[in-house]
């Protein structure tokens, strides 16, 4: 048991460090007027971080886990985290179509084309960032849900109140 609280002491603990990392990527792309393609992938080097930090260990330690453990707790654990997934793969949906707009326009160098309008480079593009918006807010609303529930079950399962 010692072991195994140990281990999962440091998966809750890389899970816990990845947030910040997704909260300075979403800072990075609030912050900057124009997105040039060294921001973008700036951004996306933070991203990557904070999504490595949370799914290695749900892949490598929790999933092989689930069937030993289970239960009501986990179940709702597992729920939230499938559907934050879930809504990252919609905002994916969104990203791609628009990176391959505004890299087919070169609106990733440097100052240019500063002034155009991103809507008026495609006729869905207001749908695509519709659709990233709403799937990275719902990520990281339901990420937040399954991380909660994710810290409760490791207080429980490891009797930490009392």
């Amino acid at each position: 048991m010692d072991q195994e609280l140990a281990v999962a002491t440091v998966v809750a603990g890389l899970v816990t460090a990845s947030f910040p990392f997704y909260l300075y990527g979403a800072w990075i792309m609030i912050d900057t007027e124009v997105v040039t393609w060294d921001v973008l992938v700036y951004h996306l080097k933070f991203i990557a971080v904070g999504l490595a930090l949370t799914t290695l260990p749900v892949v490598g330690w929790m999933v092989p886990r689930t069937a030993a453990q289970m239960g009501g707790l986990l179940v709702v654990h597992a729920f939230f985290g499938l559907q934050a997934y879930a809504m990252l793969a919609v905002a994916l949906t969104g990203i791609v179509r628009i990176f391959q707009v505004k890299r087919d326009h070169d609106l990733y160098t440097d100052g240019a084309a500063a002034d155009v309008e991103i809507d008026d480079l495609h006729e869905n593009m207001a749908g695509w960032r519709r659709r990233l918006r709403v799937g990275v807010f719902g990520y990281v609303l339901l990420w937040l849900i399954a991380y909660l529930i994710g810290i409760v079950r490791y207080l429980l399962r490891y009797q930490m109140f009392w």
